[in-house]
């Protein structure tokens, strides 16, 4: 059983990765970040390390997906399939120009179709994590990454919340895997009650998917 999580920067995916991983005991594959070597140089020069930064990331998720499928008996937070949509925000804002652009989804596509042409050829489930945008962003500043902060600065404001629309446009057209969303905002997984409310939904959701 190969489980995926994904959402917005801030949302608690992380958090939840490590729950669902302890509760089924399966092994959690987290996303590269503390020991990212591009990820800080991003916020401060997005144009600068933009492709970079994406590059950076699709190989450790394209790594990560194929020993994910190949043990078939684990959790990632966050994997290759919203890979796309940080790449194409940046496209957008103008911090990789278009040959990168064009680059890296042909990269994407032949990265693909290695994946497809394998032995398990997709996840079992996408558990997707949700909540608002004021609550995600009191959260980015509660884990205190001096990189990710508003605090005067408007800009990375904007930028979390383009990503967070574009986040639930890309659940709605994820076909990929069954998947179900869990409701972070009313949901707290800081709280034993909630966390025992999250697992059961996706429980059942597994419990469905082998029937």
């Amino acid at each position: 059983m190969v489980i995926i999580t994904a959402g917005m920067i801030g949302v608690g995916k992380t958090t939840l990765t490590e729950k669902l991983a302890r509760h089924l005991g399966t092994q959690p594959f987290y996303e590269p970040v503390e020991d990212n070597p591009v990820l800080s140089d991003y916020y401060a020069d997005p144009k600068r390390y933009g492709f970079s930064l994406q590059i950076y990331f699709l190989n450790k998720r394209f790594r990560m997906i194929k020993a994910a499928l190949a043990d078939d008996n684990n959790i990632l937070d966050r994997s290759i399939y919203e890979d796309a949509l940080f790449t194409e925000e940046n496209f957008e804002e103008g911090n990789i120009s278009a040959a990168e652009f064009e680059i890296y989804l042909d990269l994407l596509d032949n990265m693909m179709n290695e994946i497809k042409e394998g032995g398990k050829k997709r996840p079992d489930l996408l558990v997707y994590a949700d909540a608002d945008f004021d609550t995600i962003i009191a959260r980015i500043k509660k884990r205190g990454r001096k990189y990710e902060q508003v605090d005067n600065n408007p800009e990375r404001e904007d930028y979390y919340f383009r990503i967070w629309n574009k986040y639930h446009e890309w659940y709605e057209n994820y076909n990929i895997s069954p998947k179900v969303r869990i409701d972070l905002e009313t949901l707290d997984l800081s709280n034993d009650d909630d966390v025992e409310t999250v697992l059961a939904i996706i429980d059942e959701k597994l419990k469905e998917i082998r029937q």
